[in-house]
């Protein structure tokens, strides 16, 4: 699970969209920021397929993050690799 996007605020997002209060008022009884209840709210919604079109839910995110470290590693090994075929085709060459 997400470090930013918790079962805690998982769990304050259903609260606010199941109670007939406004999100400022849940955020209040929580001790929580109204901002921050707001930005769990929409990304409650977009985990359940009602945000915006184009929006990534919680899952897609965190996907996204994992590969874009996948490829970050891939490509520091391209470079040792590459700096190694170098190395190996000019020691050869003496």
């Amino acid at each position: 699970m997400s470090k930013r996007y918790t079962a805690r605020k998982r769990d304050a997002a259903a609260l606010a969209l199941s109670l007939e209060k406004t999100v400022t008022d849940v955020a209040r009884d929580l001790g929580v920021s109204p901002e921050g209840l707001r930005g769990w709210v929409k990304q409650a919604k977009t985990d359940r397929g009602e945000g915006p079109a184009g929006t990534l839910t919680t899952a897609e995110r965190e996907e996204l993050v994992r590969l874009r470290r996948k490829v970050r590693e891939q490509e520091a090994t391209i470079e040792v690799l590459e700096k190694a075929t170098a190395f190996l085709a000019q020691d050869k060459t003496k």
